[in-house]
């Protein structure tokens, strides 16, 4: 055979492969590009449609639920953030450090968007606030700061301004006299606040002379029980010689009435409160209780609940002060407390719906 012929098909068959590779490849490559686009157009842009394909979760970690102050916080936040379109997931230490650390690291590891803590201790929450960072987590202290750490933001009330209420109710009552101050625990930064603001009204009378402080003592825990101690405490040191009472909330108030009514003298001594308890309210519409502090839990929680979906979703959020905890001024949102007594409890509690008229005024005669 020719050699021309023979090298011809050669040509020909290695021209009909290189066309048939070509077109594989040309196939190939288009399937894959097409494949790619599909991706991209089922991928939406992470700025753009990120939170609207996600679901916020916000962690709430409180210190108790043994009180009714936080079983209305918790309710409120949780219907609060509900209503915004996310999820929460609450745990409950009631007053267990360990366990409040522990639950929180649970709640790291689930992976919330934010985390809300309401510390048992200012400064051993701090370890939750490391956690969380570590894990791009970021944190808000509620109602109660944590300290010495890098906490994101503070929510919360006026404390220093809670205790100069306190303060002002019971000095306009009995201004001169023997004063004792049931504080609260000294675990929680707030009692510290709400201190501050009492010396704040106090001191100018004690330097006068006109105020003598003649019993200052802590609560440990908040609990009534350690207050009622406290106050048989400064009751026999002082026999009986007492004027008023500055207590720092009305768990604590609670305690400090039942020494005085061992005593027979409840209704006779005033005796400030905070947190607008239903028992505090009806104590104070019966008379052995002067005043509580009422701060509307509702706007903090919702307050609350509107800043953590925030965050979780990535927007700025704007606080107008910053308070100092011992390491870092922390950007804080401050609400305003309220003074109540018997004069405005019907305006104030029983208008904003906190408590029903009937329950507060139960034990009273038309």
């Amino acid at each position: 055979m020719d050699k021309r012929y023979i090298l011809s098909g050669i040509a020909g068959v290695v021209a009909v492969l290189a066309f048939s590779f070509s077109s594989c490849s040309m196939t190939l490559s288009s399937h894959k590009s097409s494949e790619i686009s599909k991706q991209q157009a089922d991928s939406p842009s992470i700025d753009n449609e990120k939170w609207k394909k996600k679901k916020v979760v916000i962690g709430l970690s409180i210190d108790t639920l043994l009180e009714e102050r936080w079983q209305k916080d918790r309710d409120l936040f949780k219907a609060a953030v509900e209503k915004l379109g996310a999820q929460i997931e609450v745990q409950a230490a009631n007053g267990d450090d360990a366990k409040q650390l522990s639950q929180a690291e649970n709640l790291i590891s689930q992976g919330v968007d934010v985390l809300v803590v309401v510390p048992h201790n200012a400064e051993i929450s701090s370890a939750i606030v490391e956690k969380a960072h570590k894990a791009g987590i970021k944190v808000i202290s509620y109602d109660r700061l944590i300290v010495n750490s890098d906490v994101d933001l503070y929510v919360s009330f006026d404390n220093e301004k809670a205790g100069e209420l306190q303060a002002k109710a019971i000095t306009s009552k009995v201004p001169r006299g023997n004063y004792v101050l049931i504080e609260g625990a000294d675990t929680d930064n707030n009692a510290h606040m709400f201190k501050a603001g009492q010396m704040n009204i106090l001191k100018p009378f004690v330097e006068n002379g006109d105020i003598t402080i003649v019993f200052d003592q802590s609560t440990k825990e908040w609990k009534p029980a350690n207050a009622l101690a406290n106050m048989e405490l400064a009751l026999a040191a002082n026999h009986n010689n007492i004027q008023a009472v500055v207590a720092a909330n009305d768990a604590t108030a609670g305690g400090v009435i039942q020494a005085l009514v061992a005593q027979h003298l409840a209704g006779q001594i005033p005796v400030s409160g905070q947190d607008a308890e239903l028992a505090a309210a009806q104590r104070i519409v019966e008379g052995t209780q002067t005043m509580t502090v009422y701060k509307p839990i509702k706007k903090l929680a919702e307050t609350a609940a509107e800043l953590a979906v925030r965050m979780a979703k990535g927007e700025n959020v704007h606080a107008d002060k910053k308070v100092n905890n011992k390491k870092n001024d922390v950007p804080s949102i401050l609400l305003e407390p309220i003074a109540v007594d018997k004069f405005n409890m019907d305006a104030t509690i029983i208008a904003d719906g906190f408590h029903k008229k009937e329950d507060v005024y139960k034990n009273v005669k038309p």
